[in-house]
């Protein structure tokens, strides 16, 4: 079976620096908030350019006090419309509303399963304070247009930017297109943690310094809380795991560009709708690789019986989700779409030749 994705090979290519840094880092009777985390939030700014960069629990939790710092410096207030795609994992739409600001959907482009920047003017309003855009798959969205629209409107770029770390614009790297940006280190992610961690990433020294109190009970002053923060701390353990493997990041990247572009030029099966290659391939760090087919469904069961293990990213567009019954009955045609026909190939640093020829023949054949 070619597994979707191989945690333990991709881990285990840097088992011995992993192993004598866990070591390391278990005897020195420090767990948390310490020298670790220092260092790989040092080598994260440095790496994506931004002034500063926040380690905390996870990804949901880095949007989160994203917006809830905004909160808490008077630029938003609950109630207010931050924009977001349709068609995004949930988590992007979950940080708004537990905010008590209210989430504003924009249908996707088609072509790049991107939120469609051409349809964001029509949905500001009054109330609007920010648009969250998703650099969905590993695949930028952002133009001149994208920010003019943000300064005319005076909103609030933020980027979440869990799937698409060292992916590059115009020479900038995400994480460093908008006010903020909200990274998750989730193992599958092309920087994975050994479990659950995130980061936040601005050049907003206000902005930074309230996340960094809001994120530890609301104090930057032990016992002395000005916020009714929440615990959201990246450990010494997965700091120090994250910091080793954030050096081949650009390196695991590039064997995804190069398997991307192999499947791209020989998977030739009409009744299947490849990704779009975007002109120029920096600007994709392909986190996944996701076609589309009106026949998603038999697709996957004729892969599984072929060896090949898929993903469907995702089944349900958030809309349709019970947690938010009061949008079922909207009508998010592109959205749902995709969501009904799209299917994820394998992907990843530590795919062979063999497997990668393997997965093009196989598709090619259904």
């Amino acid at each position: 079976m070619i597994k979707f994705l191989d945690l333990q090979k991709i881990n285990l290519k840097h088992q011995e620096e992993i192993e004598t840094k866990l070591s390391q880092v278990f005897r020195s009777g420090w767990y948390l908030m310490g020298q670790e985390l220092s260092s790989f939030e040092s080598n994260l700014s440095q790496y994506i350019g931004a002034k500063h960069a926040i380690g905390v629990a996870n990804g949901l939790d880095a949007l989160r006090l994203i917006l809830r710092g905004y909160i808490e410096m008077g630029i938003m207030d609950r109630g207010d419309e931050i924009l977001v795609p349709s068609n995004t994992y949930i988590a992007s739409i979950l940080a708004i509303s537990d905010n008590g600001l209210i989430p504003v959907l924009v249908e996707p482009d088609i072509n790049n399963y991107n939120i469609d920047i051409t349809k964001i003017e029509e949905k500001i309003t009054s109330k609007t304070k920010g648009i969250l855009i998703v650099h969905l798959y590993g695949r930028t969205v952002f133009t001149d247009h994208l920010k003019d629209l943000a300064e005319k409107h005076q909103l609030k770029l933020i980027e979440d930017n869990a799937q698409a770390i060292g992916a590059i614009i115009n020479g900038k790297k995400t994480g460093n297109l908008g006010d903020a940006a909200g990274f998750s280190f989730y193992p599958g992610k092309n920087l994975g943690a050994l479990g659950d961690a995130g980061a936040i990433t601005t050049n907003d020294d206000d902005l930074a310094k309230v996340i960094r109190a809001l994120a530890n009970y609301g104090s930057n002053q032990k016992y002395v809380n000005i916020y009714q923060g929440l615990n959201s701390r990246l450990d010494e353990i997965q700091a120090a795991v994250l910091n080793i493997k954030l050096k081949y990041i650009d390196e695991e990247n590039s064997v995804r560009k190069n398997i991307a572009k192999k499947y791209i030029a020989e998977i030739s099966n009409p009744k299947i709708i490849l990704p779009e290659n975007p002109a120029d391939e920096n600007e994709h760090v392909w986190h996944l690789f996701v076609i589309r087919t009106e026949n998603r469904d038999e697709l996957q069961k004729y892969l599984t019986e072929n060896g090949i293990q898929t993903l469907i990213h995702y089944p349900i567009p958030p809309h349709r989700q019970q947690a938010y019954k009061e949008w079922n009955d909207q009508s998010f045609p592109i959205s749902e779409k995709i969501h009904e026909e799209v299917l994820s190939l394998p992907i990843s640093p530590v795919m062979t030749e063999e497997e990668i020829e393997k997965v093009i023949e196989i598709v090619n054949g259904f």
